[in-house]
Protein backbone atom coordinates (compact mmCIF):
# COMPACT_ATOMS: atom_id res chain seq x y z
CA UNK A 1 0.00 0.00 0.00
CA UNK A 2 1.24 3.60 -0.97
CA UNK A 3 2.31 6.12 1.93
CA UNK A 4 1.46 9.81 1.75
CA UNK A 5 0.90 12.66 3.73
CA UNK A 6 -2.58 14.13 5.08
CA UNK A 7 -2.31 18.01 3.81
CA UNK A 8 -5.97 18.64 4.64
CA UNK A 9 -8.81 17.36 6.73
CA UNK A 10 -12.27 18.61 6.01
CA UNK A 11 -16.14 17.85 6.83
CA UNK A 12 -14.79 13.69 7.86
CA UNK A 13 -12.61 13.64 5.07
CA UNK A 14 -8.74 13.46 4.68
CA UNK A 15 -6.90 14.49 1.32
CA UNK A 16 -3.63 12.45 1.33
CA UNK A 17 -0.66 13.25 -0.93
CA UNK A 18 2.35 11.06 -2.16
CA UNK A 19 5.87 12.98 -1.86
CA UNK A 20 6.43 13.70 -5.83
CA UNK A 21 3.13 13.51 -6.98
CA UNK A 22 0.62 16.27 -7.96
CA UNK A 23 -2.79 14.14 -7.00
CA UNK A 24 -4.40 14.35 -3.81
CA UNK A 25 -6.57 11.61 -2.49
CA UNK A 26 -9.74 12.54 -0.87
CA UNK A 27 -10.15 9.27 1.95
CA UNK A 28 -11.30 8.09 4.88
CA UNK A 29 -10.53 6.58 8.52
CA UNK A 30 -11.01 3.16 8.90
CA UNK A 31 -14.25 2.51 10.58
CA UNK A 32 -12.05 0.49 13.93
CA UNK A 33 -9.82 4.06 14.07
CA UNK A 34 -12.58 5.54 16.64
CA UNK A 35 -12.73 2.23 18.58
CA UNK A 36 -9.12 2.18 18.55
CA UNK A 37 -9.17 6.02 19.66
CA UNK A 38 -6.68 6.69 16.73
CA UNK A 39 -7.50 10.39 15.62
CA UNK A 40 -5.54 11.16 12.28
CA UNK A 41 -4.37 14.87 12.37
CA UNK A 42 -2.86 16.90 8.78
CA UNK A 43 0.75 16.18 8.50
CA UNK A 44 0.66 12.51 9.80
CA UNK A 45 2.26 10.31 7.48
CA UNK A 46 -0.12 7.62 6.22
CA UNK A 47 -0.95 4.20 4.40
CA UNK A 48 -3.79 4.79 2.20
CA UNK A 49 -5.75 2.50 -0.37
CA UNK A 50 -7.41 4.03 -3.11
CA UNK A 51 -9.25 3.03 -6.39
CA UNK A 52 -9.68 6.89 -7.58
CA UNK A 53 -9.16 9.89 -6.10
CA UNK A 54 -12.34 10.38 -4.49
CA UNK A 55 -12.48 7.25 -2.54
CA UNK A 56 -10.03 5.82 -0.78
CA UNK A 57 -9.35 4.70 2.95
CA UNK A 58 -6.42 5.64 5.60
CA UNK A 59 -5.04 2.10 6.87
CA UNK A 60 -2.54 3.33 9.08
CA UNK A 61 -0.88 6.34 10.52
CA UNK A 62 2.58 6.12 11.34
CA UNK A 63 4.47 7.06 14.40
CA UNK A 64 4.47 10.99 14.92
CA UNK A 65 7.48 12.86 16.36
CA UNK A 66 4.79 15.56 17.78
CA UNK A 67 1.38 17.03 17.80
CA UNK A 68 -0.32 19.75 18.95
CA UNK A 69 -3.98 20.08 19.86
CA UNK A 70 -4.76 23.78 18.75
CA UNK A 71 -4.52 23.84 15.71
CA UNK A 72 -5.02 20.12 15.12
CA UNK A 73 -1.37 19.33 13.33
CA UNK A 74 1.54 16.80 13.60
CA UNK A 75 5.34 16.36 12.45
CA UNK A 76 6.04 19.70 12.64
CA UNK A 77 9.53 21.18 12.26
CA UNK A 78 9.22 24.85 13.29
CA UNK A 79 6.60 27.63 14.03
CA UNK A 80 6.10 30.83 13.24
CA UNK A 81 4.64 32.42 15.57
CA UNK A 82 2.82 35.87 14.44
CA UNK A 83 2.39 38.61 17.24
CA UNK A 84 0.69 42.02 16.43
CA UNK A 85 2.83 45.23 17.54
CA UNK A 86 -0.88 46.40 18.01
CA UNK A 87 -4.59 45.47 16.54
CA UNK A 88 -4.54 43.29 18.75
CA UNK A 89 -1.66 44.72 21.18
CA UNK A 90 1.56 42.89 21.56
CA UNK A 91 1.13 40.29 24.83
CA UNK A 92 4.54 39.14 25.94
CA UNK A 93 2.48 36.71 27.96
CA UNK A 94 0.60 35.08 25.24
CA UNK A 95 3.78 34.72 23.55
CA UNK A 96 5.68 33.23 26.52
CA UNK A 97 2.61 30.56 26.41
CA UNK A 98 2.87 30.03 22.80
CA UNK A 99 7.00 29.34 23.15
CA UNK A 100 6.19 26.92 26.28
CA UNK A 101 3.83 24.91 23.97
CA UNK A 102 6.54 25.02 21.07
CA UNK A 103 9.54 24.00 22.98
CA UNK A 104 7.33 21.15 25.04
CA UNK A 105 6.71 19.66 21.11
CA UNK A 106 10.65 20.06 20.34
CA UNK A 107 10.22 22.43 17.02
CA UNK A 108 11.94 25.43 16.42
CA UNK A 109 10.30 28.85 17.09
CA UNK A 110 10.42 31.54 15.32
CA UNK A 111 8.99 35.05 16.57
CA UNK A 112 7.51 37.13 14.33
CA UNK A 113 6.07 40.78 15.49
CA UNK A 114 3.77 42.18 12.24
CA UNK A 115 2.09 45.58 12.02
CA UNK A 116 5.14 47.65 12.70
CA UNK A 117 3.48 50.38 10.21
CA UNK A 118 0.98 50.91 13.05
CA UNK A 119 3.10 52.28 15.86
CA UNK A 120 4.10 55.55 15.59
CA UNK A 121 4.90 57.19 19.02
CA UNK A 122 8.72 57.16 20.06
CA UNK A 123 7.76 54.98 23.36
CA UNK A 124 5.43 52.68 21.56
CA UNK A 125 8.50 52.05 19.45
CA UNK A 126 10.58 51.67 22.23
CA UNK A 127 8.75 49.42 23.96
CA UNK A 128 8.30 46.79 20.86
CA UNK A 129 12.29 47.10 19.87
CA UNK A 130 13.42 46.40 23.55
CA UNK A 131 10.98 42.86 24.04
CA UNK A 132 12.57 41.97 20.02
CA UNK A 133 16.35 42.47 21.03
CA UNK A 134 15.41 40.50 24.75
CA UNK A 135 14.00 37.57 22.62
CA UNK A 136 16.79 37.70 20.39
CA UNK A 137 19.35 37.64 23.59
CA UNK A 138 17.40 34.50 24.64
CA UNK A 139 18.25 32.94 21.49
CA UNK A 140 14.65 33.59 19.42
CA UNK A 141 15.20 34.54 15.87
CA UNK A 142 12.93 37.50 15.85
CA UNK A 143 11.61 39.13 12.43
CA UNK A 144 9.68 42.75 13.11
CA UNK A 145 7.80 43.10 9.47
CA UNK A 146 4.83 45.12 7.67
CA UNK A 147 2.59 43.59 5.07
CA UNK A 148 2.11 46.94 3.75
CA UNK A 149 5.60 48.02 3.50
CA UNK A 150 7.10 44.68 2.38
CA UNK A 151 9.77 45.22 5.45
CA UNK A 152 11.88 41.96 6.36
CA UNK A 153 9.78 39.60 3.74
CA UNK A 154 12.58 38.37 2.33
CA UNK A 155 14.17 36.96 5.75
CA UNK A 156 11.52 34.65 5.68
CA UNK A 157 11.99 32.99 2.20
CA UNK A 158 14.79 30.44 3.17
CA UNK A 159 12.93 29.45 6.36
CA UNK A 160 10.59 27.40 4.56
CA UNK A 161 13.07 25.06 2.81
CA UNK A 162 12.61 21.28 3.99
CA UNK A 163 10.22 22.34 6.31
CA UNK A 164 6.66 21.63 7.77
CA UNK A 165 5.86 25.30 9.20
CA UNK A 166 2.67 26.26 11.07
CA UNK A 167 2.29 29.71 11.41
CA UNK A 168 -0.16 30.81 14.76
CA UNK A 169 -1.21 32.81 16.72
CA UNK A 170 -4.16 35.38 17.93
CA UNK A 171 -7.17 36.17 15.74
CA UNK A 172 -6.89 38.98 13.77
CA UNK A 173 -2.83 39.18 14.08
CA UNK A 174 -2.45 38.67 10.36
CA UNK A 175 -1.17 35.30 9.99
CA UNK A 176 -3.22 35.18 6.19
CA UNK A 177 -1.88 38.20 5.54
CA UNK A 178 1.55 37.70 6.09
CA UNK A 179 1.38 34.08 3.73
CA UNK A 180 -0.22 36.43 1.24
CA UNK A 181 2.64 39.00 1.20
CA UNK A 182 5.01 36.18 1.25
CA UNK A 183 3.06 34.11 -1.79
CA UNK A 184 0.96 36.24 -3.38
CA UNK A 185 -0.45 33.66 -5.26
CA UNK A 186 -2.59 31.98 -2.59
CA UNK A 187 -4.75 34.91 -2.38
CA UNK A 188 -5.91 33.27 1.39
CA UNK A 189 -9.07 35.50 2.65
CA UNK A 190 -8.39 37.98 5.58
CA UNK A 191 -10.56 39.80 7.47
CA UNK A 192 -9.94 43.46 9.40
CA UNK A 193 -9.89 43.90 12.80
CA UNK A 194 -13.34 44.27 14.46
CA UNK A 195 -13.42 47.81 16.61
CA UNK A 196 -16.04 46.80 18.89
CA UNK A 197 -14.58 43.72 20.09
CA UNK A 198 -10.76 44.63 19.80
CA UNK A 199 -9.89 41.16 17.92
CA UNK A 200 -9.92 39.93 14.48
CA UNK A 201 -12.34 37.31 13.08
CA UNK A 202 -10.82 33.54 12.44
CA UNK A 203 -10.52 33.54 8.66
CA UNK A 204 -9.19 30.36 8.45
CA UNK A 205 -11.32 27.45 9.13
CA UNK A 206 -8.94 24.69 8.73
CA UNK A 207 -5.85 23.78 8.62
CA UNK A 208 -4.23 23.26 5.16
CA UNK A 209 -0.71 21.85 4.59
CA UNK A 210 0.33 24.18 0.99
CA UNK A 211 3.38 23.67 -1.02
CA UNK A 212 5.52 26.81 -0.25
CA UNK A 213 8.90 27.98 -0.65
CA UNK A 214 10.48 23.93 -1.05
CA UNK A 215 8.16 23.28 2.05
CA UNK A 216 5.40 22.83 3.53
CA UNK A 217 3.56 25.59 5.55
CA UNK A 218 0.14 25.27 7.35
CA UNK A 219 -2.59 28.00 7.78
CA UNK A 220 -4.36 27.86 11.04
CA UNK A 221 -7.60 29.03 12.65
CA UNK A 222 -6.07 31.63 15.17
CA UNK A 223 -6.72 31.27 18.82
CA UNK A 224 -5.94 32.83 22.01
CA UNK A 225 -5.66 30.73 24.83
CA UNK A 226 -3.47 27.70 25.16
CA UNK A 227 -4.05 25.07 28.69
CA UNK A 228 -0.96 23.23 30.27
CA UNK A 229 -2.87 19.98 30.56
CA UNK A 230 -0.38 18.23 28.81
CA UNK A 231 2.77 19.46 30.52
CA UNK A 232 4.02 18.84 34.28
CA UNK A 233 5.35 21.27 36.64
CA UNK A 234 8.53 19.99 36.89
CA UNK A 235 9.12 20.17 33.72
CA UNK A 236 8.23 23.66 32.79
CA UNK A 237 11.35 25.72 33.56
CA UNK A 238 12.88 23.20 30.80
CA UNK A 239 10.61 25.24 28.05
CA UNK A 240 12.22 28.20 29.39
CA UNK A 241 15.93 28.53 27.37
CA UNK A 242 17.57 30.22 29.62
CA UNK A 243 15.75 28.95 32.81
CA UNK A 244 16.99 25.49 31.65
CA UNK A 245 20.31 26.49 31.32
CA UNK A 246 20.58 27.37 35.14
CA UNK A 247 18.61 25.09 36.66
CA UNK A 248 21.33 22.06 37.23
CA UNK A 249 22.86 25.33 39.13
CA UNK A 250 19.91 25.23 41.83
CA UNK A 251 21.17 23.37 45.65
CA UNK A 252 18.24 21.64 45.62
CA UNK A 253 17.43 18.75 42.78
CA UNK A 254 13.41 19.19 41.86
CA UNK A 255 13.71 22.91 42.80
CA UNK A 256 10.79 25.04 42.01
CA UNK A 257 12.38 28.12 41.40
CA UNK A 258 9.95 29.61 43.89
CA UNK A 259 10.46 29.64 47.28
CA UNK A 260 13.74 27.08 47.75
CA UNK A 261 16.78 29.21 49.22
CA UNK A 262 19.89 29.21 46.81
CA UNK A 263 17.96 28.85 43.06
CA UNK A 264 20.01 29.72 40.36
CA UNK A 265 16.89 30.53 38.44
CA UNK A 266 16.05 33.35 40.83
CA UNK A 267 19.45 34.63 41.21
CA UNK A 268 19.63 34.56 37.51
CA UNK A 269 16.72 37.16 38.01
CA UNK A 270 18.28 39.29 40.23
CA UNK A 271 21.37 39.35 38.22
CA UNK A 272 19.35 40.04 34.85
CA UNK A 273 19.80 36.90 33.40
CA UNK A 274 16.62 35.88 33.39
CA UNK A 275 14.22 39.04 32.25
CA UNK A 276 11.76 39.56 35.33
CA UNK A 277 8.65 39.43 33.08
CA UNK A 278 9.17 35.94 31.88
CA UNK A 279 10.13 35.13 35.42
CA UNK A 280 6.72 36.29 36.11
CA UNK A 281 4.80 34.33 33.78
CA UNK A 282 7.07 31.33 34.32
CA UNK A 283 5.13 30.92 38.22
CA UNK A 284 2.00 32.50 36.63
CA UNK A 285 2.10 29.26 34.41
CA UNK A 286 3.40 26.80 37.31
CA UNK A 287 0.65 27.73 39.57
CA UNK A 288 -2.17 27.42 36.62
CA UNK A 289 -0.42 24.15 36.01
CA UNK A 290 -1.09 22.84 40.20
CA UNK A 291 -4.45 23.50 39.88
CA UNK A 292 -5.29 21.81 36.29
CA UNK A 293 -3.57 18.80 37.82
CA UNK A 294 -5.75 19.34 41.21
CA UNK A 295 -8.92 19.41 39.42
CA UNK A 296 -8.14 16.72 36.95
Amino acid sequence: MPDGRIVKALAGFYYVKENGKAEVFQCRGRGNFRKKKINPLVGDWVEYESSNITDGYILDVKERKNELVRPPIANVDQAILVFSATEPDFSTLLLDRFLVHIEANDILPVICISKMDLIQKPDEIEEINHYIEVYKTLGYEVIPTSTKTDDSLEMFYPLFKDKVTVFAGQSGVGKSSLLNAINPELMLETNEISSHLGRGKHTTRHVELILFGNGLVADTPGFSSLDFLNIEAEDLSMYFPEMNELRGDCKFRGCSHTSEPKCAVKKGVEDGVVPKFRYDHYVSFLQEIKDQKRRY
